[in-house]
């Protein structure tokens, strides 16, 4: 029981730390041998006034310290490649390491000083790989017909003094090679090599035919890059003509409607109202006296034809003659003239 009274107490310390998570950094890092590598270690605000530090191991008993904010810089020259900052006011420290060797990679630490008996370090681990190859800034790029791009190949240290090249994939004939300086240059290719780390190649005069991979070499090394070649913006808007919705942006804002143009308007809607109201009385007096004379043959309308008057009263003097004469059937009626109201029965 004492003993597991004592373990509890020994593991104490460190409860704050994983429970907080009071500092935090990136878990692996990569870096070309030769180069240099920052480290951004944030913390919590509480602990801003504490002082940091950055050592080499996974254990802070056996971790060796390499810098520290209350003094930021060695005073050995051989150490002095790793320096560190630190900012309360982001809550953050950094640490920078320069010139980084293969023998450099491993696991690092970022420490914040608490000091105490019963209270252990805020600590975060990083694990620093150092590789030797090549890599490049962007391995895809693209620029305009007619104008120029760059490319940044990076290489570490054991290829400083390595052959560069840089190819079209698939056409091994189309290498170009630095010379001596470390640079070439004609009316198509510009590289530079600056024989610490950088190779830059620089594709003037840009044509459509350009497009396509491409490999960024230093001896044995390898990287590709695509490249892609866009028409020049003036010729994109030619071809490509406005559209509806681009047209109406350009026209004028509507005016706003106001109490005289309201008026104005109300007027010529009141005549319009006033001729159809005119023009559906007259349909429909048209409509009544075709459907009158339809429904009612033997009442014609007082202003009917005179003519049609006096058809109508030849029709009643037939009926009386009819009871005299018998059966009309085979009866012959003559019109002397149009206007005449007399005619003859055979």
């Amino acid at each position: 029981m004492l003993q597991l009274f004592i373990l509890a107490l020994s593991l104490l310390p460190w409860i704050p730390a994983f429970l907080c998570g009071g500092v935090t950094t990136t878990e692996e890092l990569a870096v070309l041998e030769g180069r240099s590598l920052t480290v951004p270690c944030h913390y919590e605000p509480q602990y801003a006034s504490y002082v940091k530090y950055w050592c080499r191991g996974k254990m802070r008993e056996f971790c060796t310290s390499l810098a520290r904010t209350d003094d930021p810089r060695s005073a050995n020259p051989a150490e002095d490649k790793v320096s560190i900052f630190d900012d309360p006011v982001q809550q953050v420290f950094t640490v920078t390491m320069e010139d980084l060797k293969e023998k450099d990679s491993g696991w690092y630490m970022c420490g914040i000083e608490i000091g105490g008996v019963w209270s252990a370090d805020v600590v975060s681990y990083t694990n620093i790989k150092v590789i030797h190859g090549l890599s490049v800034v962007s391995s895809r790029l693209s620029g305009e017909e007619g104008s120029s791009v760059t490319v940044e190949c990076f290489y570490s240290e054991r290829y400083r003094e390595s052959e560069k090249k840089w190819c079209r994939s698939g056409d091994w004939s189309s290498c170009l090679l630095t010379g001596s300086d470390g640079s070439h240059d004609d009316a198509s290719v510009a590289i530079s090599d600056d024989r610490i780390g950088t190779l830059t190649i620089t594709l003037k005069k840009l044509q459509m035919r350009d497009t396509g991979w491409y490999w960024c070499s230093a001896g044995q090394q390898q990287i590709a890059v695509y490249l892609q070649v866009t028409p020049p913006a003036s010729t994109t808007a030619a071809i490509f003509p406005a559209t509806p919705s681009q047209s109406v942006a350009y026209l004028p804002p509507p005016k706003p409607i106001t109490k005289e143009s309201w008026n104005s308007h109300s007027h010529i809607l009141e005549s319009l109202l006033v001729c159809a109201s005119l023009m559906l009385l007259v349909g429909l007096a048209v409509f009544a006296r075709k459907m009158w004379k339809l429904h009612n043959p033997h009442h014609p309308l007082p202003e009917q034809d005179p003519g049609l008057t006096q058809m109508v009263g030849m029709k009643v003097r037939l009926s009386e003659y009819s009871q005299d004469v018998g059966d009309l059937q085979n009866t012959t009626v003559i019109f002397l003239n149009k206007n005449s109201q007399n005619a003859h029965m055979y």
